[in-house]
C-alpha cells in the first residue's frame, strides 16, 4: 500500500492527475488491509480538491467500516452519499444490511429494508437471505419464517442459501422435524439441496441428538458426492468418542 500511494503521489506530481477509480482502488487497498484511518484520509482528502467520490468509493467504504464492526460510521458515510446526491444500489443496500444485522441491531435493518420497499427499488434474494439470517440468529424465527413465505408473493424464489438459514434458525430453536420437512421440500421449488444444506441439516440433527437420522442423511450426502464439512466431521467425531463405539458401523 505504501508503495502504491508513492504512484498516486508521482501522478499527481507528474500533472496526470487520478481519477475517481484510481482513488477507489487506492481505498480499497487500505480497506483490505484493515487500514482504515488511512482509507478515511483518502476520502476526506479527494472530498475536499479531489474527483468527486461515486458509489463504488462509498460501497468500499462503508463495506470495510462494517467489517470492522463500525456500523453507525457506516450508517454515516450513507447519509452522507444520499446528501452528497450519489444514488445507493443494491450492493450499498446489502452491505448496509448485512452490518446491521451482524451488530444486532435488527430494529435497523427492519427499517431500513422497509425504506427499500417503499422506494420501489428490486429487492433482490440477497437482501432477504442477510435479514431472515440475521432474525433466525437472534431468536426472532416466526419474523424470520414470515419473510421466507413472503418469497413467492414478491415474485422470488428462495435459493440453497435461503433453505439453509432457514434450517439452520429452526434447529437452533430445537424445531428439527420443522426443518427437516422444510429441506426435504427443496425440490418442490426446483432448487435442489447442495453441500451446504446437507452439511446444515445433519449438524441439527446432531445438536439435537437424533443420531439415526443423522447417519442416514450422511450415507446419503455422500452417496450425491458431496462430503461433510470439517463441523459435521467433528461433531460425528465427538459423538463416537463420547459412545466408545462407531455409530457408522
Amino acid at each position: 500500500m505504501d508503495e502504491a500511494r508513492e504512484v498516486l503521489q508521482l501522478m499527481i506530481k507528474k500533472g496526470c492527475a487520478p481519477d475517481i477509480r484510481s482513488y477507489n482502488i487506492m481505498i480499497n487497498g487500505y480497506c483490505k488491509a484493515e487500514r482504515f484511518d488511512e482509507a478515511m484520509e483518502l476520502f476526506h482528502e479527494i472530498s475536499r480538491k479531489g474527483p468527486v467520490p461515486d458509489t463504488v468509493t462509498y460501497n468500499t467504504l462503508m463495506q470495510g467500516m462494517c467489517k470492522l464492526g463500525r456500523v453507525s460510521t457506516a450508517c454515516e458515510l450513507f447519509r452522507k452519499m444520499i446528501a452528497s446526491r450519489q444514488v445507493p444500489d443494491i450492493v450499498t443496500f446489502h452491505i448496509l444490511l448485512d452490518g446491521l444485522c451482524k451488530r444486532g441491531k435488527l430494529e435497523e435493518a427492519l427499517k431500513l429494508f422497509q425504506a427499500m420497499w417503499n422506494s420501489e427499488l428490486e429487492l433482490s434474494i440477497v437482501c432477504y437471505n442477510i435479514l431472515i439470517d440475521g432474525l433466525c440468529k437472534a431468536g426472532h424465527i416466526e419474523v424470520g419464517k414470515e419473510l421466507f413465505h413472503k418469497l413467492s408473493v414478491n415474485g422470488l424464489k428462495p435459493d440453497v442459501y435461503t433453505y439453509a438459514i432457514m434450517v439452520n434458525g429452526f434447529c437452533n430453536e430445537g424445531l428439527v422435524d420443522e426443518a427437516y420437512q422444510l429441506f426435504r421440500s427443496m425440490g418442490d421449488n426446483d432448487c435442489l439441496p447442495n453441500s451446504c444444506c446437507y452439511n446444515v441439516m445433519i449438524q441439527g440433527f446432531l445438536r439435537n441428538s437424533y443420531t439415526l437420522k443423522a447417519t442416514q442423511l450422511l450415507t446419503e450426502m455422500v452417496s450425491k458426492g458431496f462430503s461433510a464439512d470439517l463441523c459435521t466431521a467433528t461433531l460425528f467425531l465427538d459423538l463416537i468418542l463420547r459412545s466408545d463405539k462407531s455409530i457408522l458401523i
